[in-house]
């Protein structure tokens, strides 16, 4: 592997931001372990940091006099306790509300309309946080309230990434019909649940409230799983085809925000 000057294959591409070299290096080298990879051998460790040998010898050993490594063989490496340390600290100041809340507050305030962060609980989804626009009309979501899956958008984002027999629990059993514009096909649903995986979010329009649209998306945690989803909600004549797209843009950037926040990398 052709190395840079950096110590990162020249191929890619870093942050122009200023920093220190030997942290960044460091922090690299902890950052090849995964739960899928969690033991990393010298040769692994230089091939995938674009360090040569020496250096990363020299960083694994000062992460192993600080307890951030430790040594499984002569050559082998894996996380050490003093990350699960800063770990818990971090898991105990960092909940899914107090991460999501400042960015749901700047999400409201974007667009206008109402922000909510709904989180499966049983058969029903339940609004965990919620944060108002500056709009004086908005529809009003409070924080404890329960809604449908079927017939919300942030209930069919969640479905859409349930465990199948969950899924399929649900959309066999009553599918009430709320409004005039409720779906209730299971077909339908089932297929809106795959398109949702394709395009990233859900859109609902008079189906639980006369008046009153959504558009959802899903929060990622560090296994790729789905936590909790955010919706934007408020009047019908403001989801316009004109005006979706841009509400979407400004979702998906809040959800990704979120989801990084929790581990999530990719």
């Amino acid at each position: 592997m052709k190395k840079s000057q950096s110590g990162h294959s020249s191929g890619r591409s870093r942050p122009s931001v200023p920093r220190v070299d030997t942290v960044a290096r460091a922090l690299g080298i902890l950052e090849c372990f995964t739960t899928g990879e969690p033991e990393q051998t010298l040769k692994q460790l230089c091939e995938k940091t674009g360090l040569y040998k020496s250096r990363v010898h020299r960083l694994c050993r000062t992460l192993l006099e600080c307890g951030y490594l430790v040594r499984t063989s002569y050559s082998s490496y894996r996380l050490g306790p003093k990350l699960l340390v800063l770990g818990k600290v971090y898991e105990r100041t960092n909940t899914l509300v107090s991460i999501s809340r400042p960015i749901m507050s700047r999400l409201a305030l974007s667009t206008g309309e109402s922000a909510a962060l709904f989180a499966l609980e049983g058969e029903r989804s339940i609004c965990l946080a919620r944060e108002y626009g500056p709009s004086r009309l908005f529809f009003a979501i409070n924080e404890g309230d329960y809604m449908q899956l079927h017939a919300t958008a942030i209930g069919r984002v969640l479905l859409a990434h349930a465990p199948a027999q969950f899924r399929d629990s649900i959309l066999s059993g009553r599918l009430e019909s709320i409004t005039p514009a409720t779906i209730t096909d299971r077909k339908w649903l089932e297929g809106e649940c795959k398109a949702i995986l394709e395009r990233g979010y859900s859109v609902n329009r008079e189906e639980r409230e006369p008046g009153v649209a959504a558009v959802a998306a899903p929060i990622f945690d560090f296994d790729r799983k789905v936590p909790a989803a955010l919706s934007l909600v408020g009047p019908v004549q403001r989801f316009s085809d004109q005006a979706l797209p841009g509400m979407v843009e400004k979702l998906l950037e809040a959800t990704r925000q979120i989801s990084q926040l929790l581990g999530e990398s990719g």
